[in-house]
């Protein structure tokens, strides 16, 4: 016998948490507004469902700065899971698919690309070296950025293309796979 509570709910016994759970397997990454809007709970239901999953072990958190997101449980390592935080981003995920097909670049080349500021790149930059996905390098007077780990960054985007809404990097991951 356990000491469990009895009236407890086995954790995916519920519809809910089932449909919870299982969004966030075929989304994961996702933050709690986009469940909200996903999934048309109310959001003290979708709290206290998010909350009775990780609790249980179903789901795990991972904070990336601006949103708390989502992962099933032990299917994403640390770093898994900052690629992917990085990846629900946009424009991290623009910068991080311009350093997976081109390699190294600078801010300079980086913002000429997507078409923002610098110092705008510049924080998406410092964002994702936090997250220890990029290195820099100083070159003269400029800073060369480069992906830690090009083909986790791959394998990952590639799996989980289908849930990312970005034609833009869509095209540059095709370019890669072309060579």
């Amino acid at each position: 016998m356990t000491d469990s509570d009895p009236d407890a709910d086995p954790p995916l016994e519920l519809e809910s948490r089932r449909t919870i759970y299982q969004h966030v397997r075929d989304n994961p990454g996702s933050h709690f507004r986009a469940l909200l809007a996903d999934l048309e709970y109310a959001q003290g239901t979708l709290q206290y469902h998010l909350r009775q999953l990780e609790a249980q072990g179903s789901l795990e958190r991972s904070d990336d700065g601006k949103y708390t997101r989502y992962y099933p449980a032990e299917e994403f390592d640390a770093v898994d899971q900052a690629v992917m935080n990085a990846l629900r981003r946009e424009y991290a995920r623009r910068i991080v698919a311009h350093l997976a097909v081109e390699g190294a670049l600078s801010t300079a080349d980086l913002s000429d690309r997507l078409g923002r500021s610098p110092s705008t790149v510049s924080w998406h930059l410092s964002k994702l070296e936090d997250a220890d996905l990029v290195t820099k390098e100083r070159q003269g007077r400029s800073v060369d950025y480069e992906l830690r780990d090009p083909e986790r960054v791959q394998y990952l985007y590639t799996i989980h293309r289908r849930t990312f809404t970005d034609r833009v990097v869509d095209r540059l991951f095709d370019l890669w796979d072309s060579y």
